[in-house]
């Protein structure tokens, strides 16, 4: 069985969902490929703490998503950043900016229930769900044959454009031959709700050590979102903690600005690496999000990122409808993603590199630079600007204001 899309999209988690979305939002005729069944919300909608720039806040309330989530969001209103041995720290306040927050912090299944709930309201969507991805085939007059399996078994979906969300592991991306530059941090960041003597007033905490960062999100339910990172090899051991000791070794890294901790939820754990896609277009085929590039979570810059990829390209489409898989369409992409993807991965590994860097002689550089970027009011502004979503030439959605 054959069935024809203008776009297919291959994964339904964060990116995925949303880009559909985006799509319908323009009417565009588009396929959303989900390996989990409908009722079962993906795995990758967990406890994780979502970390939304005031940008991608803009555009899920453009796109009517924020108003379905189920709990309250953390504003996110200072962000305090220092390092353990080091002196100096950077501290922005978004009143200095005439904002009232620099973000939002999000429970990601609850982000996933609210995604589910809107993709529900598209009657004209394509779902094909559970389903996972075979093969592509040749282009033929301008559609690219996507093979996919379901209870059914096989059917060919002929796309104008494929879109491949299917994270770090993609197959899309595998299918096309284009090849990854791959940097493992050998670190394991452990993700969790969190209850302190203090509640958030909405300050983000976020603390370097020589194991890696160590974060207090300011979360919606007076808990944190609580992100700690070991070295890979202590993994083992420190998932083996109950959550006395779990605690006691969050609390030694963080400090006490939120005062002692004294609960913790269940706990997931993550190995941290960097997978970029040596390209981002290949014939009739776009990666995005995870598929495209795996960043560090320092900053909270993945989904994010992930999100304008999306908006991007749905904002190319609207302007140019003739047809969304065309090699000019996806060298327009290619273009307008250049900057922000630069920016962003740069800023991220960076920021990674620079904290982690344990020699003593790195120490006083890292002391100084946190002193300079406390005292530059221009620094600072471009510290914001990347923190909000704000960088290159932002998708028109994430300039709505919802703040």
């Amino acid at each position: 069985m054959s069935t024809n899309h203008d776009v297919v999209i291959v994964g339904g988690g964060l990116v995925g969902a949303s880009l559909a979305i985006a799509l319908q939002r323009i009417g565009v005729d588009c396929a959303l490929v989900e390996a989990t069944a409908a009722g079962a919300p993906p795995a990758v909608f967990d406890q994780r703490n979502l970390s939304f720039a005031a940008a991608t806040v803009n555009a899920l309330t453009a796109l009517g998503v924020m108003a379905r989530l189920r709990s309250a969001t953390g504003p996110i209103r200072r962000i305090h950043v220092s390092r353990a041995g080091d002196f100096g720290r950077v501290t922005l306040d978004a009143a200095d900016y005439d904002r009232p927050w620099f973000g939002q912090v999000v429970v990601a299944r609850d982000f996933g229930l609210a995604l589910e709930a809107r993709l529900a309201e598209l009657p004209a969507l394509a779902r094909y769900r559970p389903a996972r991805f075979v093969r592509l085939g040749a282009v033929v007059d301008g559609r690219r044959p996507v093979v996919i399996a379901g209870d059914n078994g096989e059917q060919t979906l002929n796309a104008r454009l494929v879109v491949g969300c299917d994270g770090t592991a993609s197959s899309v991306r595998q299918a096309v031959g284009i090849g990854t530059l791959e940097q493992d941090y050998l670190q394991t960041l452990f993700v969790a709700r969190a209850r302190a003597e203090r509640g958030p007033d909405g300050t983000a905490w976020e603390r370097f050590t020589d194991s890696g960062p160590t974060a207090l999100l300011p979360r919606g339910d007076r808990h944190y979102g609580l992100i700690h990172t070991v070295p890979r090899a202590d993994a083992a051991a420190v998932a083996a903690l109950d959550d006395a000791a779990f605690l006691a070794r969050a609390q030694a890294a963080i400090g006490w600005r939120a005062g002692r901790l004294l609960e913790v939820g269940p706990r997931s754990a993550y190995p941290l690496a960097r997978v970029l896609a040596r390209e981002l277009v290949a014939e009739r085929v776009v990666l995005m999000g995870n598929a495209a590039q795996t960043i560090h979570p320092i900053g909270a810059q993945g989904f994010n990122l992930g999100l304008r990829d999306a908006l991007t390209l749905a904002e190319l489409i609207e302007h140019d409808r003739n047809d969304p898989g065309s090699a000019g369409q996806l060298a327009a992409y290619v273009a307008r993603r250049g900057p922000d993807r630069e920016q962003t991965l740069a800023f991220s590994d960076g920021l990674a590199r620079f904290t982690g860097n344990e020699r003593p002689a790195a120490r006083g550089l890292r002391s100084l630079g946190l002193l300079a970027a406390s005292a530059s009011g221009s620094l600072k502004a471009t510290l914001v600007g990347g923190a909000m979503g704000f960088r290159g030439e932002v998708p028109a959605l994430c300039r709505e204001d919802a703040a």
